[in-house]
């Protein structure tokens, strides 16, 4: 890390510091070296008697230091007259930071934005703030001239043209040099205006605090670089620098929110405030706060959109609240932002958006408030008297060339549905007289249409009903119609009546009133006299201030009740937990041509914003360090708070005297200009001009101002009979807008009264309400600077960029960081937090004690930290050393828990997991063995019911076979019986034949037994041939099925078929009669070449003959195969049946595309009773021979439709079922 040229060497010093000391040895005149801050004698002091120093207090530097002489050297500062110079073109008071002030008796912490109380409550006093005397000195860096000539360093010289140059200096003379630019020519400028150069290396550095020369010119030319480069963020020490490259730089999304989440990039970035914000948040258990601000069109809603992104990604969690806080964005763009001359989308309100997160880190609701100068402020009409006042008009109503209104008009007016359009009445944008008057309706490069589409989308999230959009919807197309009312003058003294026209009508219509009470209100005013009311018509004028108000009140209550809406949607309900990052996108500071009521309390606003900038960057650092007997360096910076005092401060402040004149009923804008001069002159900010203009010199340049309208803006006031009027609508929102306004308008011409507050009143108080929420947190400030005014990229104009440095203060910023303490610790919480990281334990536990052993452990140089009294100062980055060091050891010591609480984790898991197991299997053995028991008892009855089953079968399959078996033997037996008879028939034979006869039985016998297993052999051949047959069997059940099904669907298409030739024949019938019909009446008019609408189809057929093709139902076939009608050969049949179907249908399809043809070229023929010249016969002929073609072929073609299904249905009759029999 750079140190601080103030507070150690930084590397142009070291070499400077080695050629002197070369040139000294060389024993050559002493050169002297550029003169850099050093640190001052030490200021420390005793503490006060209310308080006490700690016990063990024995630092020996504080010692030393009280010991001291109490006066301070005065430090010289480099820029000593450039800062005069500022001074002077600024006209501001400048105090310095390090002079002493009377301090109040209270915390010097506190806020000075307390409620305002009751006018005759004493105000209390206000201390101001005494400077010390700065002595003047005689400026050093004459004497280091001939150092920069002798070493040809670089330095910055202001040329005629006034912008800054690098040269080099070649000769002086009395208050003059000689300086040779880098384009070698040779200037001649004063030698005040000449100041040091940084080294190339320091170019386009990410921190001003880098720098060795702090001026002017070099933070110009280093944010210059960096903006070259699109590098449009640097650091100003604690404050972020956002320059608007008026184009896309890829420097957002998921992969660069990622990379800051893991800190792998530290680079300047809004991501980076946001996250440092949200880490505080955590750490500190303290609310924070992301200022964001600069002029218009510098880039702050952007900014403040990138902010939200990034932290929407930190702390998104699983509500999806974090979507819903990002599209409030597009509904406040769409109805809070518009179109100026100096940006394309301007916030014309200022919003704080408190995002509220849980312990945990996860976003849990938001709140929006707004501060809103242009909508609140513009909610006013002339009030009706004897005398016109004439007022700036505000962006609703009026609009200057160039410019737009709120982009919701034209976004609704591109975008909205047709439906939409037509229920609402809706025009374009260029027929309504609100928005065309500037000849401005787009923007470049924007798609109104596209937002309005994203704007629904919007509402959906933030979960607005339909029902309360079409409201809304209706409102706006309300305000656009009103501004088309236009009146008619009726007599001389120019008293007008409303044109009964459809702008008021519709306007009644979206009002939901009567369009005859709206032209009333709109033209005649009531007042009030004593008991009687009186009707008075009103002027042109007043007529229409008295339309453009209703407008306005409409606009400013809507965007109100939006942000209701809103904030009822992201509300955190019962998860607060008191944590939230705010996010200020305000409205910048202007000054233009014209500068009204309006540009004063913007700009009055910007001012308390630089207020809270200089507190707590310059103000509450001060204090602090003096009660705290810190050393610090002197540091001057600019303060408003003379201008803040001429604004607010009572009684004489502009505010006051604005209200007490808009009191008076004879007032104008004249008296109160006068009164202005009269009450305030004597300050130094205010300049009365002629007439009715005066001059405010505000912290970012003088402002004239005109008065021209500031009394009646600032009355808002809201007559009785107009507010009666809106109640009685049926519109909802208006009615609860009137119900609001009710009870502070119902004496509209009593102006005296003071319970009604001004607009500058409530703008003050609600400005005090957002600084005293914004005190209550932890600032972190982002700049916005615009680098060009025509909204370029890559364009850089200096003098714009340096004023906008100017005002912000930046280096201010920059030399209070280098010369200060950012952070800060009690000694209570330093020892807390670090005190564990001590290895002596033997030092004093008191925590002062702790904080200096912890400092001298790590040995920390003296000039990164002092002590103060109580709480401990360190240099930037010092506590991240510490916090390093203290992850570390906390890492250590938790690794080392880790292992031993491990470890007893597995010596228990261990002991657990063995008992678990003997229990375990004592109770799986038991289940184990109850279950076996159910599943034997189960399996026994199963088995048993099962071999009874096949126990049956086996003895009926052998009792069969044991019959069939005994009737073959009864059979063998039977004709061995016959054969027997016939032989013993036989008595002539001898002896030897009754031999014979003796062996036969045994014969028999023996046949017997051959036949036997012979028979047993066929009957086993004969059972397994059987069970093959019922295979084959089944296969062809199975194949026949599939093709019975085929069948069926063939059925079903051919009767598709049929109905459809049918159909189609009906369809040509009727188109050739029409043909016909149509040819005829061509002849009977005589009119050649009429082409004929053939409008009928010219598909389809005549009907006159219906064919009846239906296929009666199917039955499956019950005979058996046989006569060689297997199922193959009846596939066959079928495929050959179905084939002949398919070819009658594509000549079917064939045909009838050539009679189409035929057709269609009858009916287009454009001849006439005779010939046409290309020789083609009369239509009416070739029609006769089309229809004879057609009849011709009909009938041979239903001649072959009749056979194809005669054989079908002789096919069909065929079926029979082969497997109905066995055997």
């Amino acid at each position: 890390m750079m140190l601080s040229a103030s507070l150690a060497k930084s590397s142009l010093e070291e070499m400077l510091e080695s050629l002197r000391q070369k040139d000294e040895c060389q024993q050559q005149p002493r050169d002297i070296p550029p003169a850099l801050p050093s640190r001052p004698t030490s200021r420390a002091r005793l503490p006060s008697a209310r308080r006490s120093l700690p016990a063990n207090f024995s630092v020996s530097s504080v010692i030393e230091d009280q010991n001291q002489n109490g006066s301070v050297a005065s430090s010289r500062q480099p820029e000593a007259e450039g800062k005069r110079r500022k001074e002077k073109d600024l006209r501001v008071k400048r105090k310095s930071f390090g002079s002493k002030k009377m301090r109040r008796t209270g915390p010097s912490s506190e806020s000075p934005y307390a409620a305002e109380k009751e006018e005759d409550e004493e105000e209390v006093v206000k201390v101001t703030a005494k400077v010390s005397p700065v002595e003047e000195q005689k400026p050093e860096w004459n004497d280091n001239v001939d150092y920069f000539i002798k070493k040809k360093l670089r330095v910055w010289c202001r040329v005629a043209n006034g912008q800054w140059q690098l040269g080099k200096i070649q000769s002086t003379a009395a208050d003059t040099s000689l300086v040779m630019l880098s384009t070698a020519n040779v200037v001649e400028v004063s030698t005040e205006d000449l100041f040091p150069a940084n080294p190339d290396i320091l170019e386009g550095v990410e921190n001003l605090i880098q720098l060795s020369y702090l001026n002017e010119p070099s933070v110009l030319f280093n944010l210059r670089v960096r903006y070259s480069q699109d590098v449009i963020y640097s650091k100003a020490g604690p404050v972020l620098i956002a320059v608007n490259p008026f184009k896309n730089v890829d420097i957002y999304g998921d992969d660069f929110i990622s990379a800051y989440q893991k800190k792998d990039v530290d680079a300047p970035h809004v991501y980076a405030v946001a996250g440092a914000a949200y880490d505080e948040m955590m750490r500190e258990e303290k609310n924070q706060s992301i200022i964001i601000s600069g002029e218009s069109g510098a880039g702050k809603t952007e900014t403040a959109k990138f902010a939200m992104q990034y932290l929407a990604a930190l702390g998104g969690g699983s509500c999806g609240v974090e979507y819903e806080i990002l599209k409030t964005t597009c509904i406040l763009e769409a109805f809070g932002n518009s179109k100026t001359s100096r940006n394309a989308n301007s916030s014309r309100f200022g919003k704080l958006i408190e995002i509220h997160f849980s312990a945990m880190g996860k976003i849990c609701g938001a709140k929006l408030e707004t501060c809103e100068y242009n909508l609140s402020i513009h909610t006013l009409f002339i009030i009706f008297s004897a005398r016109e006042v004439s007022f700036d008009q505000s962006r609703v109503v009026q609009l200057c060339n160039g410019e737009r209104s709120y982009h919701i008009f034209y976004e609704f007016c591109a975008g909205a549905s047709p439906v939409l359009k037509e229920r609402l009445k809706l025009k374009t944008a260029s027929e309504y007289t609100y928005l065309n008057q500037s000849d401005c309706l787009t923007i470049d490069r924007v798609d109104d249409a596209q937002k309005f589409r994203k704007l629904l989308e919007a509402f959906d999230i933030v979960q607005i009903p339909k029902e309360h959009q079409e409201r809304v919807f209706a409102l706006l197309a309300a305000v656009l119609w009103l501004g088309n009312v236009s009146f008619r003058v009726t007599d001389n003294e120019n008293h007008v009546e409303v044109v009964a026209d459809e702008a008021v009508t519709n306007a009644a219509m979206l009002m939901g009133c009567n369009s005859e009470e709206l032209m009333v209100v709109l033209s005649t005013r009531k007042l009030q006299a004593g008991t009687d009311c009186i009707s008075k018509k009103l002027t042109l004028r007043q007529a229409t201030n008295m339309r453009d108000g209703i407008a306005k009140f409409i606009y400013a209550s809507l965007f109100d009740w939006l942000v209701e809406q809103i904030n009822i949607a992201l509300e955190v309900g019962k998860s607060l937990t008191g944590r939230s990052i705010s996010i200020l996108d305000i409205y910048g500071f202007e000054s233009f041509k014209n500068n009204s009521f309006e540009q004063f309390c913007i700009n009055y606003a910007n001012e308390r914003l630089q207020q809270h900038f200089n507190r707590h960057l310059f103000k509450l650092e001060q204090e602090e360090y003096e009660e705290d007997g810190i050393d610090w360096t002197k540091v001057e910076f600019v303060d408003n708070q003379e201008c803040l005092d001429l604004i607010e401060k009572k009684p004489i402040g502009l505010l006051t005297l604005l209200d007490e004149e808009s009191n008076f009923p004879k007032a104008t804008d004249l008296t109160f200009a006068n009164k202005l001069k009269q009450h305030l002159k004597t300050n130094s900010c205010f300049k009365g001009e002629r007439g009715r203009a005066f001059r405010v010199n505000h912290y970012a340049g003088e402002v004239l101002y005109d008065t021209n309208g500031f009394l009646e803006k600032n009355r808002d006031p809201l007559p009785a009979d107009l507010i009666n009027l809106l109640s009685s609508c049926d519109c909802q929102l208006l009615k609860l807008f009137s119900t609001k306004m009710r009870g502070k308008s119902q004496k509209p011409l009593m102006l005296s009264d003071s319970t009604n507050q001004t607009v500058g009143t409530k703008f003050k108080g609600q400005l005090f309400k957002l600084m005293n929420k914004l005190e209550n947190t932890t600032p972190h400030f982002i700049r916005c600077i615009k680098p060009n005014s025509k909204q370029l990229p890559r364009v850089y104009e200096e003098d714009l960029v340096l004023q906008q440095l100017r005002c912000c203060g930046v280096l201010e910023v920059v030399r209070i960081s280098r010369s200060g303490y950012p952070t800060r610790l009690t000694h209570q919480e330093f020892a807390g937090r670090y005190g564990f990281l001590l290895s002596d334990k033997k030092v004093s536990q008191d925590p002062l004690s702790v904080s200096i052993a912890v400092l001298k452990q790590y040995d920390v140089h003296p000039e990164m930290y002092q002590v103060g009294y109580t709480k401990l100062y360190l240099r930037t980055g010092q506590i991240g050393v510490f916090e390093d060091r203290r992850k570390k050891v906390l890492q250590g010591i938790v690794g080392l828990q880790k292992h031993l609480r491990g470890r007893l984790s597995r010596e228990y898991f261990q002991n657990m997991r063995n008992g678990a197991l003997v229990l375990q299997s004592y109770v799986r053995g038991e289940n184990g063995r109850r279950m076996f028991d159910t599943k034997a008892k189960i399996h026994a009855v199963s088995v048993s019911e099962a071999s009874a089953g096949e126990l049956t079968a086996v003895i009926n399959l052998q009792s069969a076979v044991r019959g069939w078996l005994s009737r073959k033997r009864f059979n063998s037996m039977q004709r061995q019986k016959e054969l027997v008879d016939v032989t013993t028939k036989s008595k002539r034979k001898g002896g030897r034949r009754v031999s014979e006869d003796k062996d036969l039985p045994v014969e028999r016998f023996q046949v017997q037994q051959s036949a036997m297993s012979d028979l047993q052999k066929r009957v086993l051949k004969s059972e397994e041939a059987l069970v093959q047959k019922e295979e084959e069997n089944t296969a062809l059940r199975d194949q026949l099925r599939q093709f019975e099904e085929r069948w069926s669907e063939y059925e079903i298409k051919m009767k598709s078929m049929e109905d459809t030739w049918q159909k189609q024949m009906s369809s040509l019938q009727m188109s050739l009669a029409a043909a016909r019909k149509s040819l005829a009446t061509e002849n009977n008019t005589g009119q050649a070449g009429g082409r004929q609408d053939a409008s009928m189809s010219p598909f389809g057929y005549d009907s006159e003959d219906t064919m009846s093709t239906g296929t009666p139902g199917v039955r499956t076939p019950t005979t058996k195969f046989s006569n060689g009608n297997t199922p193959e050969l009846r596939i066959r049949e079928l495929n050959g049946s179905l084939n002949a179907v398919n070819h009658l249908a594509r000549e079917f399809d064939q045909r009838r595309l050539n009679f189409d043809e035929d057709a269609r070229a009858i009916v287009e023929v454009k001849g006439g009773p005779q010939a046409t010249p290309n020789g083609q016969q009369h239509p009416e002929d070739e029609f006769k021979r089309l229809k004879l073609r057609f009849e011709t072929w009909k009938k041979d073609y239903k001649a072959r439709l009749r056979e194809t299904k005669a054989r079908l249905h002789s096919d069909k009759g065929r079926h029979r079922k082969w497997w109905g029999k066995r055997g």
